[in-house]
């Protein structure tokens, strides 16, 4: 309730006796509600038997479409069927996993303070946007959020997916492993732009564009290779300049030149 009345966030939550089950009790939940799952047998297979096999954990479009022509389209008939039968459909480990998860089971450890593995941030056209600019706009911005929450938390990234979302509601993913990992925005965004390249989006109406970084670390263990360019230098010296300013000013404090109008407006045309 605070967050919904602080921020106009709506949240749900989800308890259960694992890590999984819980996630999917808060992914099942409207908005501002609480679903709790018992840790009886009983519950746990009333809430999990009826739901549709893509709702599980793990299950990706591919095992859903393969478990659907062998007549398995719910949680309940693959937690029926047996395991030698599940791992000629999918594979050794992945049959096994599927089956001990089909059944409610998940040994993944709570670790109350454990890092994110992956953070991520996306920016939300007020139209269908065409203009490559504003589509490297809207990475740049990205990069920067994403860059200077690295930076807070003193770690980096090694990889980084591009997700773009256009007007049918369809997307588009790639991913790209960076030469070292590092927070350095300039950087991020750098490779951002290499891989929006590849995408060859001409004339295509993006509703939304995203980032996301994976393969966090701490930064004490990354190693960053020295170069003769004075460039490289001193754009370092005047980002860690700039997240002075911002821990002290606030986010909008400084931003690159590109960035001073808002991302999805124009200015009209005299």
């Amino acid at each position: 309730m605070r967050t919904l009345a602080l921020h106009w966030v709506p949240v749900t939550a989800g308890s259960a006796s694992n890590r999984m089950l819980a996630a999917m009790a808060a992914a099942s939940s409207p908005p501002g509600h609480i679903t709790d799952i018992g840790h009886h047998q009983a519950d746990i297979d009333a809430f999990l038997r009826p739901r549709p096999i893509a709702a599980l954990y793990g299950v990706g479009p591919a095992t859903a479409a393969t478990l659907a022509r062998h007549g398995l389209h719910t949680i309940g008939t693959v937690a029926d069927t047996p395991l030698l039968t599940l791992q000629r459909l999918l594979g050794s480990t992945a049959g096994r996993d599927l089956h001990t998860h089909a059944r409610g089971h998940d040994p993944r450890p709570v670790a109350p303070h454990s890092p994110n593995p992956s953070l991520s941030a996306h920016r939300l056209f007020s139209q269908d946007e065409l203009d490559p600019d504003q589509h490297r706009r809207a990475l740049l911005s990205i990069a920067e959020q994403l860059g200077s929450q690295l930076r807070q938390r003193r770690g980096v990234c090694r990889t980084l997916t591009l997700i773009v979302r256009y007007a049918d509601r369809t997307s588009t993913t790639k991913s790209r492993t960076l030469t070292e990992a590092n927070s350095h925005s300039t950087a991020l965004a750098r490779a951002a732009y290499d891989l929006h390249a590849t995408y060859g989006l001409e004339r295509a109406r993006v509703r939304a564009i995203a980032l996301r970084v994976h393969g966090l670390s701490p930064s004490e263990h990354a190693h960053h290779q020295l170069t003769l360019d004075p460039a490289d230098d001193k754009a370092r010296r005047i980002e860690a300049a700039a997240d002075r300013a911002r821990a002290r000013f606030g986010l909008a404090a400084v931003k690159p030149a590109a960035l001073i109008r808002e991302l999805g407006t124009r200015t009209p045309s005299a």
